[in-house]
């Protein structure tokens, strides 16, 4: 079984330990990161219907994960903000 990100493209090996939620937030990121390089939790959460908390509990998998993107907590000030690194 491989596991696909919400983009089509097929995902990392190391994709395949992410849950649903994880691999949607990383399928969102892999889309977005060639325009955009920091992301809030809350505007990530809109797009995908998911609760904030909700994103920012399953980040934590994605940034220690080792994908192809660098992704790091970068600030907290009216929601948490990720920068992203392709």
């Amino acid at each position: 079984m491989s596991a696909t990100g919400t983009n089509g493209a097929t995902a990392s090996p190391a994709a395949t330990d992410l849950t649903e939620k994880q691999l949607r937030i990383l399928g969102y990121l892999r889309e977005h990161a060639s325009t955009q390089t920091y992301f809030k939790s809350r505007l990530i959460a809109e797009d995908l219907g998911m609760s904030a908390k909700e994103v920012g509990a399953n980040m934590p998998a994605i940034c220690e994960g080792g994908f192809d993107l660098d992704v790091e907590k970068w600030g907290y000030s009216s929601g948490t903000t990720w920068m992203v690194t392709a």
